[in-house]
Parts: C-alpha cells; sequence; structure tokens
C-alpha cells in the first residue's frame, strides 16, 4: 500500500491525483451549476417580467432536494458512492443538454418544462449532496482530511463567486443556448474527473434493514454526539437569523444609497472574505481548539451583522461584510472537517444528509425570514437584532454542548459505537464517548 504524503505541509494532499481529480470536479460542476443558475433566472424573467417566478424558481429546486435528502443519506450508506456521483452527474449533463435544446421554444411553450428541469437537477442534488462528501472522505487518508476539506472548501467558494459572473458574461456573448452548452461541458468534465477515481469500498449495512430504520439510526447517531448537532445548530440559526443577504437591495437603494454598482460590491463582500480565510486554511487547517474557534467564528458573524445593521457608512458595511465572510468561511471549513471526521464510514451519507437539510433550511429559511423581520421592525432593526440573537444562540450552545467546546480535530480517530468497540465505550449523560 502506498504511503500517505506527510500531513505537514498544504500541498500534501495535492500530491494525491484522486484528490485533485475530486477537486476539479468540484470546481467545474460548482461552476456550470451557478451558471445554469444564473441564465435560468435570466431567461425566465425575461420571458414572464413576474418576480414571483424567481421565488418559485428556488423553491421548486429546494423542495426535491431537502425532500429526498435523507433518502440520498440511506442510499450513499448502502451503496457505491462513486456510482451514485457519476450518476447524477449525467443526469446534470442530459439536463445542461436539455436546456440547450429547449432555450429556442422557450418563449412559444413557456417556462413550464425548464421548472421541470430544475426539479430534476433538485433530485439529483438530493442524492449527490450525501454522497459527495462521504466519497471524498475514502478518496484522501484521515491524516490529511483536515488539508482536504480546506482546499475543497477553497475550491467550491472559488467557483460559487467566479459561476454567476461567467453565466452573466455567456449570455451576455453567445446568449441562452451558448451559456447553456459551455455548462454541459463543464458538467461533462466534472463526470470524467469523476470516472478516474477508482471505486472505493461500499460502506458496510446491515442486510434487510428497513430503510425508514436506517434514517432513524442516522438522525440518532446526530442527535446523540453534541459536536455534529450542536455545529449543525450553529449553522441553522445563524444564517436564520443574523443573515441579511436577502436585504442587501434595500441597504443599497434605502439605507446606504449606493445604487446597483454598491450592490454589487455589497454582494461580493462576504465572498471576499471567505475565500480569503478558506486558503489561509489550506495552509494552516484548524485542528487544537476546534470546537472554541467554531464558537468564537459564529460570534463574531454575529457582531459583523449588528455592525452592518447599525452602520450607515458604506465602507464600514462593505468592511463588515468582509469579516462576516471571513467569520463564515472558518465555521465552514470546521464544520465540513467535523462531519468527515466524526462521523464512521459507514455513517457518513446519513449525517451528510442530516447537515445539508441544515443548511438548505437555514438558506430558504433565513430568506423568508429575514423579510418577515424586516417587514416587522424594519431592515436596518431587523439586521442587527438578528445579530444580536445569533449572539445569544453562540451562548445557548457553548453552555448546552460542552464537547462541541472541547472539540479537538487532531484527534483523527475513527468515532465509534460501542458495539463497533467492542463494548469499550460506555455511554455517558449526552452522547457517546469518542
Amino acid at each position: 500500500m502506498t504511503a500517505a504524503p506527510p500531513a505537514d505541509s498544504s500541498r500534501a494532499v495535492l500530491r494525491l491525483p484522486e484528490f485533485r481529480a475530486m477537486l476539479l470536479a468540484t470546481v467545474c460542476s460548482t461552476l456550470a451549476g451557478r451558471a445554469v443558475a444564473l441564465t435560468v433566472a435570466y431567461q425566465l424573467y425575461q420571458l414572464t417580467k413576474n418576480p414571483l417566478t424567481l421565488g418559485l424558481l428556488g423553491l421548486v429546486e429546494a423542495i426535491p432536494a431537502l425532500s429526498l435528502a435523507l433518502l440520498g443519506g440511506v442510499v450513499a450508506d448502502r451503496n457505491d458512492r462513486r456510482r451514485i456521483l457519476l450518476i447524477t452527474t449525467t443526469l446534470e449533463v442530459l439536463c445542461a443538454a436539455l436546456f440547450f435544446l429547449y432555450a429556442p421554444h422557450a418563449p412559444v411553450s413557456g417556462y413550464v418544462p425548464i421548472l421541470a428541469l430544475i426539479f430534476t437537477l433538485g433530485m439529483a442534488r438530493g442524492f449527490s449532496d450525501p454522497a459527495l462528501p462521504a466519497f471524498e472522505a475514502q478518496v484522501v487518508p484521515r491524516a490529511l482530511l483536515l488539508r482536504a476539506s480546506a482546499w475543497q472548501s477553497s475550491a467550491w467558494q472559488a467557483a460559487a463567486i467566479i459561476g454567476p459572473a461567467l453565466g452573466g458574461v455567456l449570455y451576455a456573448a453567445v446568449g441562452a443556448r451558448g451559456a447553456y452548452a459551455f455548462a454541459a461541458v463543464l458538467y461533462a468534465l466534472a463526470l470524467g474527473c469523476l470516472a478516474y477515481v477508482k471505486p472505493k469500498p461500499r460502506p458496510a449495512f446491515t442486510p434487510g434493514e428497513p430503510i425508514w430504520q436506517s434514517v432513524k439510526e442516522g438522525l440518532a447517531f446526530v442527535v446523540q454526539r453534541q459536536v455534529l448537532v450542536g455545529s449543525m445548530a450553529l449553522d441553522l440559526f445563524s444564517v436564520l437569523f443574523g443573515g441579511a443577504v436577502a436585504l442587501l437591495p434595500v441597504f443599497s437603494s434605502d439605507i446606504l444609497k449606493v445604487g446597483p454598482q454598491g450592490l454589487g460590491i455589497l454582494v461580493a463582500a462576504p465572498s471576499i472574505g471567505a475565500l480569503a480565510v478558506m486558503l489561509y486554511a489550506t495552509r494552516r487547517p484548524p485542528g487544537r481548539g476546534a470546537g472554541r474557534t467554531l464558537l468564537l467564528a459564529v460570534a463574531g458573524f454575529g457582531v459583523c451583522m449588528v455592525v452592518f445593521g447599525l452602520s450607515r457608512n458604506f465602507a464600514l458595511s462593505v468592511l463588515a461584510l468582509v469579516f462576516a465572510g471571513l467569520f463564515d468561511g472558518i465555521s465552514m471549513v470546521i464544520r465540513k472537517a467535523t462531519l468527515r471526521l466524526k462521523a464512521p464510514d459507514h455513517m457518513r451519507g446519513r449525517v451528510s444528509s442530516v447537515s445539508s437539510m441544515f443548511i438548505g433550511a437555514s438558506n430558504e429559511l433565513g430568506a423568508f425570514e429575514s423579510g418577515v423581520a424586516a417587514s416587522a421592525l424594519g431592515t436596518a432593526r431587523s439586521v442587527w437584532a438578528g445579530g444580536l440573537l445569533t449572539l445569544a444562540v453562540v451562548a445557548v450552545t457553548a453552555w448546552l454542548a460542552p464537547e462541541l467546546r472541547a472539540m479537538d480535530l487532531t484527534d483523527i480517530a475513527e468515532d465509534r459505537t460501542p458495539e463497533e468497540a467492542g463494548g469499550r465505550a460506555m455511554k455517558v449523560e449526552q452522547g457517546w464517548e469518542s
């Protein structure tokens, strides 16, 4: 067996050919997905001139992605995860190709087929989102998982920033069909990268076990471990209460009075901070004291939201959003590393599915909550009040989850149940001893 590269180098994990292939697959698929999302949104608005259609667009993709997530986790823990990713990525290639073929007919035939394709992409996400992080953890040695998680987060963030801009440029230069064609090529490249990675062992599972029983085991595994449920809850409530992205058009137009140019800067600011810290994490990944760092990062995010909500100065507002993105980037790297390190291989799909539901719910409900709070309290007040609520969530989580507070990611031993450890571990008051 080939020895793993030394873990003390920021580039050690990049020496693994299969990880490089996974990294390139992440970049290509994220670029394609973001470009398709922008192209579809712009094309739909040109067809309908109705903003409600744009709201339906997000809902049509979110419903299958979230409703299938738990089932997708079970499927990922019972089957070849590489094959799942190959199937879902093939489906994405086909959807992009169908977008390309249908684009000229949309003005006459309507937008329902476009929404049907978006629904199909949401179904694919329901199975790929749990399978991808579980498969990544099989590709990389455990000693390098922290650095791998940082590189994957950085690649995803960079592609998420560039993807919409790429879609806009392509739409302006070659139209919707050209943008869809380019997305299909990117999805095909991602498929080729995944095909390059060799198959990995299928996870161990109990033959004949009912699917619902497997789902319950996954949920129980997360609930019984403070480091998992605590980190997911922090993400859910910080975005739910502290997110201000949905309200940025109001700030740019009515509060800061900087117009659409200023809105572009405000939207980009969090991503700049997040990408900077993720690139730093590839050299200095989180390790000792990671739990305390996670709590401080989410608290820092809450403070930034308070500052942003109170600010009437454009430069200060941009700075607050940059630091908000920076703190959110820290928490994202730690959360992803926690999922990979604190769940055994046969549970990673189900744990990832629960995490994707938390993230999806926080994004979808967060935008809704921001609108309701802004209507009831006023836009600026709702943002700084949400920041204060985020700080309260951090304090409560730190009090209720001492194991999360003390979490140390330098310990790469796999978390196992007492049965798997031969009865050595005993159930403690809150969760299993890891």
